[in-house]
């Protein structure tokens, strides 16, 4: 916590510790340790205000590869850039947990579980608002992992679609990923 209140602004935090506690909560609905994915929460955002600059170098120095899109927007990077600094400043070694920090944003098709929940958890925590569409991701979020992946992906398309903004292939690849294993996550 300490590291945090240097490093993020007080809205950042209530976000981040807003995502602990909905992972925390969401995880024996899933059948996941509710521990690995409040640490997967809690240092998800630990890059966020890292400047461009210093996601681009850390980045290239822990051989993380680069695509035009990454190099315009090098914010989406501070996913990745989180897990590094999970693993360096914290001794974080789980390879679910880095792997729910580095895919919080883009997601990833493939990605394992605790990687879903952190993705979603990250969406739709209470600091994010309470609109209808938000209430309805909430809800989903607690029957299927995948179908709340697939709504998340869309939700957030529709946010970068109105701001004009750029939307990262890899995104629609996770999406594209989740429609098609949303079927098997129905309980």
């Amino acid at each position: 916590m300490a590291w945090l209140e240097t490093q993020v602004s007080p809205q950042r935090l209530a976000h981040i510790l807003g995502v602990e506690a909905t992972a925390r909560a969401l995880a024996p609905l899933h059948g996941l340790d509710p521990e690995a994915a409040a640490i997967a929460g809690l240092l998800h955002d630990l890059a966020k205000f890292f400047p461009p600059a210093r996601l681009l170098a850390l980045a290239q120095a822990e051989g993380i590869p680069l695509d035009p899109v990454l190099e315009q927007v090098p914010h989406l990077l501070h996913a990745e850039i989180s897990a590094v600094v999970a693993r360096q400043e914290f001794h974080v070694h789980d390879p679910d947990i880095l792997n729910a920090i580095r895919h919080h944003t883009l997601g990833c098709p493939g990605m394992a579980p605790l990687s879903c929940l952190i993705f979603v958890a990250d969406a739709i925590e209470p600091q994010r608002g309470d609109d209808p569409a938000l209430r309805a991701l909430r809800r989903t979020s607690r029957k299927n992992l995948y179908k709340a992946v697939r709504k998340t992906c869309d939700f957030v398309f529709e946010h970068l679609l109105a701001q004009h903004k750029t939307i990262h292939p890899r995104l629609i690849e996770t999406r594209n990923w989740a429609l098609e294993w949303e079927k098997y996550g129905e309980k």
